[in-house]
C-alpha cells in the first residue's frame, strides 16, 4: 500500500466525515433501525422474543451494503460528473491507488458504523460470545466485496445512472437478497440465488456467528472472495477518471 493511497484514504474519510448527509446515513440510521427492530416486534417472530442478536445482524449487514455499496457508488459517480476525478487524475495519484484509497476510507467509515450499532446493541442487551470474533472478518470481506462491486459500477455509468441503480440495487438486495428476509424464507428462484448474492453470503454469516453462535461457513467466505475479485477486476480494468 503506497503512502499516496493512505493519503487519499485519509482525505476521503474525512471528507465523509465532514457530511451531514453521510454521517446521517453511517451513523444515525442504523442505530435508530437497531434501536427500531431490538426493541419492537418489527423482526419476524421466528427470531423469538431475544431479538437484539438477530437486529444486529440485519443492521451490520444493511450498514455494509450503504456504505460500501450504495454510498461509494453515487459518490464516485458524482466525483466523476463533476471533475474531481479528472483533477485527481493529473497527480501523481494512479488509478489503483485511488481505488486503493477509496476502499481502505470506505472499511474506516464501515467499522466506526459498525462499532457505534455494536456499542448501541450492548446497551440495550446483547452480550457476544466467542464467534462475535468473526464479526471484524466479516466486515472487512463484505466491505471489500460492495466496495470493489460500488467503485465497478460508478466507473461504468453515466452518475444519474448509477445513482438510480445504486439505490434500486440496495433495496432489492435488502428485501430479496437475505438480508432482511432470510434466504431460507424466499420463494423459489430467489431462495436458490440468495446465498449466491454478497449480501446473502454476508448476512447469513452474521446471523450465524451473532444468533446461531457458529463459524461462518467456508462458502459463504468464498462467495464474499469471489465477489471482491471480480469487482476489483472489472474496477481496474474500466474505471475511468472522466
Amino acid at each position: 500500500m503506497s503512502a499516496r493511497s493512505l493519503h487519499q484514504a485519509g482525505w476521503e474519510v474525512r471528507l465523509l466525515l465532514r457530511n451531514g448527509e453521510q454521517l446521517l446515513l453511517t451513523f444515525v440510521i442504523p442505530v435508530a433501525l437497531l434501536l427500531g427492530l431490538g426493541l419492537t416486534s418489527l423482526m419476524p417472530d421466528a427470531y423469538g422474543t431475544d431479538r437484539v442478536p438477530q437486529a444486529l445482524a440485519t443492521v451490520l449487514a444493511v450498514s455494509v451494503i450503504s456504505a460500501a455499496f450504495t454510498s461509494l457508488a453515487i459518490a464516485t459517480g458524482f466525483e466523476r460528473r463533476s471533475g474531481a476525478l479528472r483533477f485527481l487524475g493529473t497527480t501523481p495519484l494512479s488509478r489503483v491507488e485511488l481505488l486503493a484509497g477509496k476502499g481502505l476510507a470506505t472499511l474506516a467509515v464501515t467499522v466506526l458504523s459498525s462499532g457505534a450499532v455494536a456499542v448501541t446493541a450492548f446497551a440495550i442487551g446483547w452480550r457476544p460470545t466467542a464467534h462475535a470474533l468473526w464479526v471484524p472478518v466479516l466486515i472487512l470481506l463484505g466491505t471489500a466485496a460492495f466496495a470493489a462491486c460500488g467503485v465497478a459500477l460508478a466507473g461504468l455509468f453515466r452518475a444519474e445512472a448509477v445513482l438510480a441503480i445504486a439505490n434500486g440495487l440496495f433495496l432489492v438486495l435488502i428485501l430479496f437478497g437475505g438480508v432482511i428476509i432470510p434466504a431460507s424464507s424466499l420463494p423459489g428462484p430467489l431462495g436458490a440465488l440468495a446465498p449466491w448474492l454478497p449480501s446473502g453470503a454476508l448476512a447469513d454469516s452474521l446471523t450465524g456467528v451473532l444468533v446461531d453462535a457458529h463459524s461462518p461457513s467456508i462458502g459463504a467466505i468464498l462467495v464474499l472472495v469471489g465477489w471482491a475479485v471480480v469487482g476489483t477486476t472489472v474496477s481496474a480494468r474500466t474505471f475511468r477518471w472522466s
